[in-house]
C-alpha cells in the first residue's frame, strides 16, 4: 500500500512540475510567420495581445481531430467574445493553411510554425506530441492552462471564465 502511495505522489508531482507558467525564453523567440507572409516572435504577439485572455490553438489543416474542434472553438469564440483567438498552424504547406482558414472561417489571428510540429523552440517547450493542442494564457501573460487535446475539454471553459 506504500508503495502504491508513493507512485501516485511521484505521478502527481512530476505532472504539476510539466505545467510551467511561463513560456521559455527560447519558445518566446520561436519565429511565426503570418498570413501575409510577414514574420513576428512569439513574444511579440503575446505582447501585442496583453491585457486581454488568450485561446491558443495548435492545429493542422491535415490534422481530423483539429477539423472535428472547429465547431467547439466557435462556440468558445461566442460565448467569450472578449477572448483572443490565436491559431498556430503546424502545417508545413502555406497554400494548404491559408485554404483551411478559408475553407473553414476561422476568425482569429494566424500564424505558421514554419518548422512544424517536430522541430522548433515552441513545440520543444510545450513538448508538442499531439495535436489538437489547446492553451489558456491570462490577463498578465502567464499561462493559465498548459495542456488540453479536445476543445470541449471543461477546463478551458473553466481557464477563461475565471481562471483555474
Amino acid at each position: 500500500m506504500k508503495k502504491i502511495f508513493l507512485v501516485l505522489i511521484i505521478i502527481f508531482t512530476s505532472c504539476n512540475l510539466n505545467n510551467p507558467t511561463e513560456f521559455s525564453e527560447e519558445a518566446l523567440q520561436e519565429m511565426l510567420i503570418s498570413v501575409d507572409g510577414s514574420k513576428t516572435t512569439l513574444r511579440e504577439v503575446l505582447h501585442y495581445k496583453k491585457r486581454k485572455k488568450i485561446l491558443i490553438d495548435v492545429w493542422a489543416s491535415w490534422c481530423p481531430d483539429c477539423i472535428r474542434d472547429i465547431p467547439k472553438i466557435k462556440e468558445l469564440q461566442k460565448e467569450f467574445p472578449d477572448v483572443d483567438f490565436l491559431f498556430l498552424s503546424v502545417d508545413r504547406s502555406n497554400p494548404s493553411w491559408k485554404r483551411a482558414i478559408k475553407k473553414y472561417n476561422l476568425k482569429g489571428n494566424h500564424y505558421n510554425l514554419p518548422k512544424g510540429m517536430n522541430d522548433g523552440d515552441f513545440v520543444d517547450f510545450v513538448n508538442l506530441n499531439w495535436i489538437s493542442r489547446f492553451m489558456v494564457i491570462d490577463e498578465k501573460g502567464k499561462i493559465q492552462l498548459f495542456k488540453a487535446t479536445k476543445a470541449s475539454d471543461n477546463e478551458i471553459v473553466e481557464a477563461l471564465r475565471n481562471g483555474i
